[in-house]
């Protein structure tokens, strides 16, 4: 379970004074620089998995991240994947994510994985995985419509498929306390969301609508010690600034504050005040009092999980990270994530807007239009890639003379180009 503080006291006493390092034992790849893992799941301090996205690969380790095992690729299962999320019920079974309609179980602790076929209709993507008590597992999907749940009471061997439709038009995190009462959050067609239920997925209730179209709670947490306090990163469009939420009522109220990026993503906190936050560009960004202020560490780059299990944290982003007492950080380098190539002409422009995108691989791509207030002005388009190559794209720009964001998002990230109308 992304039970993000378990042993709540213990991980304060031992965790707060350390600080975050990059495991230099993961596998590198000079192919893979900027290309992040996008998932981080231990079972217990020791024994755990990594998920490379872009680069579909899955690595264990058994000694707390000393060293790491090639388990599988998305080329060893046979297809082009990029793999979106990894989670275990026990050190046997597991599942694994991916946003190219695809997703794996495995038996044997990872060591071979199989296609699930029946669930119907198949999800377009899985976004978020959770696995809860013994045999319970929930999925949801995806950062592109529709929404939906996934929900299996069997360790994997069947399942139902819940249509959100009616709560959400995204999906991309989902996380339990116990099999019948959970957190799920995206977005729908008015801002960032966070839903509840306490009947497994029957019925939801919304506690947050972050108001501000194009945002989405990305990843949510709630601290063990007390259920109550829960915290989400709300991922923006420019020129809006992303945000942390945090309720201390079990979700009836919030405060939202600015996060140290637009494209935030990973969070973790401690307790009410003390966490970190970070997102495709930054690393770990320290708060001490609730998200008031941020200080950057100066570690970590492209941040999207961070997890607590026991006396240890870990992260995904770049490489692998731990919470470690190690001070040095001199023999590892990090890179600068590969942006989407995207060339916009003319700009100015007048009343035809012309975008060109160099897809390196399958994808998914939703390009939407904010005015210079943050105001969403036009979905442009989703699209579906289904192979590496230039595609080009031609939009009427009937729109009064100023200054506008042009937002993509994609499977590898979101990135924004301002653009002037004459």
């Amino acid at each position: 379970m992304k039970k993000l503080a378990l042993l709540f006291l213990l991980i304060s006493n031992s965790i707060s004074s350390q600080t975050w390092q990059p495991i230099t034992s993961i596998p590198s790849n000079s192919s893979a620089s900027g290309q992040r893992f996008d998932d981080v799941f231990f079972l217990n301090e020791n024994l755990g998995w990594a998920a490379n996205g872009y680069y579909s690969a899955v690595y264990k380790t058994i000694d707390g991240g000393v060293n790491w095992t090639l388990q599988t690729t998305g080329a060893m299962l046979g297809s082009s994947h990029y793999f979106r999320n990894i989670e275990f019920l026990d050190e046997n079974i597991g599942f694994l994510g991916t946003i190219n309609q695809k997703v794996y179980k495995t038996t044997d602790g990872g060591t071979t994985w199989t296609l699930i076929t029946n669930i119907t209709p198949n999800p377009l993507a899985i976004c978020g995985l959770d696995c809860v008590g013994t045999s319970t597992i929930y999925g949801c999907g995806a950062y592109f419509s529709p929404a939906y749940i996934i929900k299996s009471t069997d360790s994997g061997n069947t399942w139902q498929y819940i249509n959100m439709s009616a709560y959400a038009n995204t999906l991309v995190e989902i996380n339990f306390i116990d099999e019948n009462i959970g957190f799920a959050s995206g977005n729908n067609a008015t801002g960032g969301i966070i839903l509840k239920t306490t009947d497994g997925g029957i019925t939801w209730t919304q506690l947050l609508n972050t108001g501000t179209n194009g945002d989405y709670v990305w990843k949510l947490q709630f601290l063990n010690s007390n259920n109550n306090i829960l915290f989400g990163s709300i991922e923006a469009a420019s020129p809006n600034p992303g945000r942390l939420a945090k309720s201390i009522d079990g979700g009836l109220t919030w405060t939202l504050t600015n996060a140290p990026e637009t494209e935030v993503q990973a969070v973790g906190f401690l307790d009410e005040n003390h966490g970190w936050m970070g997102g495709h560009n930054t690393g770990f960004y320290e708060t001490l009092n609730g998200g008031v202020t941020w200080t950057n560490t100066g570690v970590g780059s492209n941040l999207n999980r961070i997890f607590f299990v026991g006396n240890t944290a870990y992260a995904s982003g770049t490489t692998i990270y731990k919470m470690s007492s190690i001070l040095s950080n001199s023999d590892f380098v990090e890179h600068n994530r590969i942006n989407l190539n995207v060339k916009v002409s003319p700009n100015p422009v007048s009343d035809k807007l012309n975008i060109e995108i160099d897809f390196l691989a399958e994808d998914h791509i939703l390009i939407d239009l904010y005015d210079n207030n943050g105001k969403i002005v036009k979905n442009l388009i989703k699209d579906d890639i289904n192979s590496a190559g230039i595609k080009k794209y031609t939009f009427d720009f009937p729109y009064p003379s100023g200054t506008y964001f042009i937002d993509f998002h994609n499977n590898t990230g979101r990135q924004s180009s301002k653009i002037i109308k004459k």
